[in-house]
């Protein structure tokens, strides 16, 4: 969470932490998430009963998702509820239409950008941009879906003049971790965050002496607790999916978010690397 303020928005930050939840926790979490409105009303000894939990367990859940308790956790759940900009995600079935569809998608995602542009922690941002700026080398690992995000942020950050990698396969991700430098970087694009090949490669990147910038979808998950930043996208898992079918997006807008920062961080120089570059590509074709 950004800074030591209260979470403002409940029903994203659960929809992003719960696979880190216990099972007694994805009990409170899916009541929450499906009746919020009936939440506000309720004591924190009605919700215990609703969701056969402990008192003491709501508490500590509570606690773990940045709120002092559930009051405070019903306030912003209120705040959040009686907002103009209502949930409009649905879940996509076998028997909808294309149209059907095509709206519940593009809900999903425009849905997925605002509740990340509300909860991304600018100052991670701000410090993964000047990490990046002053990198030696960056390489990027991601694997499945990610594999093409990791390969976008090759293509387009090698414009900046600093080496850059992008590996899909898992054991050559080991071997980049394992020759890496102090000076170097390593962004880490993952949804779950949680696989252990992945992590392994982490683990070896950190003790090379590389930072590490994890891109992620689940609030909690592993990676994020070995990342030295951590820049998270809000989205949903889905059904006929194994992964989010927004993430990609989701953290496509992150990889934006920094490319642009990098832009602007040195302007004068990225300007110039653009030119030789369009020179070299207009020398070929003739």
């Amino acid at each position: 969470m950004p800074g030591t303020n209260l979470p403002t928005l409940c029903l994203p930050l659960l929809r992003s932490s719960y696979q880190s939840f216990t099972k007694s926790e994805k009990r409170v979490a899916s009541f929450i998430i499906e009746r919020p409105h009936d939440i506000i009303h309720m004591t924190i000894s009605d919700l215990a009963e609703a969701t056969k939990t402990a008192e003491a367990t709501i508490s500590r859940f509570c606690r773990k998702l940045g709120f002092h308790g559930l009051q405070s956790l019903k306030i912003a759940l209120a705040s959040e509820i009686l907002s103009p900009l209502e949930s409009t995600y649905q879940e996509i079935q076998p028997t909808d239409s294309f149209e059907t569809m095509g709206t519940k998608i593009f809900n999903s995602i425009s849905e997925g950008l605002q509740d990340t542009l509300k909860l991304l922690d600018f100052d991670a941002l701000q410090k993964a941009v000047a990490i990046l700026n002053h990198a030696h080398k960056i390489d990027i690992y991601g694997f499945g879906i990610s594999a093409v995000i990791a390969s976008d942020i090759e293509h387009r950050f090698i414009r900046f003049g600093i080496p850059t990698k992008a590996y899909s396969d898992l054991h050559m991700q080991l071997i980049s971790a394992s020759i890496l430098e102090p000076e170097d970087v390593v962004i880490v694009v993952s949804h779950t965050g949680a696989n252990t090949d992945l992590l392994n490669s982490v683990e070896v990147a950190k003790q090379s002496g590389a930072q590490v910038i994890a891109i992620t979808s689940h609030l909690k998950s592993p990676l994020t607790k070995k990342a030295d930043l951590v820049l998270h996208g809000m989205s949903r898992e889905v059904n006929y999916s194994s992964e989010s079918m927004t993430s990609r997006l989701i953290h496509m807008a992150i990889v934006d978010l920094l490319y642009m920062g990098m832009i602007f961080k040195d302007q004068d120089k990225f300007t110039n690397n653009l030119n030789k570059l369009r020179l070299a590509i207009a020398n070929r074709k003739e």
